[in-house]
């Protein structure tokens, strides 16, 4: 599969990009800034431009075009800026979405994170309330698209490399996962159809990538 990548130059996509290409599939990495092409292109992805905040729903369908799956994979960043939680977080989500319905891409897999369902301590922060609430009404309206999809939560994204072994379900409690496990799972899943319609917590844990996913299958 050709494969978009909105976030393109994240932590997780630029550990995911060569785990697709090992898998013998085609990342797309959608960026903002063309400095990133040439370290982007090292890890085997082809490079488009997307301004994810400058562009409508018609640039988001151009850079998606060709691709037969869309990963979203992009955050507003801890820059404790508010408005860029609404513009990224969830308005990037929804152009995302909006614009692979509109090229027939059926397929779609996005980067959330856990509990967000869940009411925000009134002690969190502004900041922490947008994100959560930007990640929350993101997957709400994946959720109600009529396309393929896939939504994965993690918890507490840690830099250490990658275990293999992670957790996958429903109503796991938050816990910590490293970005390279986050991105060998965002790998399984995209190419698995019996992962469409599943939302799952993920944290570390003691199964393998694939024994994780059927096991959270099976309920």
């Amino acid at each position: 599969m050709r494969i978009a990548i909105v976030g393109g130059n994240g932590q997780i996509s630029r550990l995911l990009h060569p785990l697709l290409v090992a898998a013998g599939h085609q990342p797309v990495a959608l960026v903002r800034n063309e400095d990133h092409r040439a370290g982007l292109e090292a890890l085997g992805a082809e490079v488009r431009l997307l301004d994810i905040e400058g562009q409508d729903v018609d640039g988001f369908a151009a850079a998606f075009d060709g691709c037969d799956a869309v990963v979203f994979s992009a955050g507003g960043g801890p820059d404790g800026n508010v408005e860029r939680k609404r513009t990224v977080d969830l308005e990037g989500a929804l152009k995302s979405i909006a614009a692979a319905g509109q090229l027939g891409i059926r397929r779609f897999v996005q980067v959330s994170a856990i509990n967000v369902d869940e009411p925000v301590a009134a002690d969190a922060g502004d900041v922490w309330a947008a994100y959560v609430a930007a990640k929350r009404d993101a997957d709400i309206a994946l959720r109600a698209s009529s396309l393929d999809w896939t939504i994965l939560r993690p918890g507490l994204l840690t830099d250490e490399p990658p275990t293999g072994l992670v957790a996958l379900g429903a109503d796991l409690p938050r816990g910590s996962v490293t970005r390279a496990d986050v991105a060998a799972v965002l790998a399984a899943v995209v190419e698995r159809d019996d992962t469409i319609g599943r939302q799952w917590n993920l944290i570390g844990g003691n199964m393998s990538v694939s024994a994780a996913i059927d096991e959270a299958i099976r309920g």
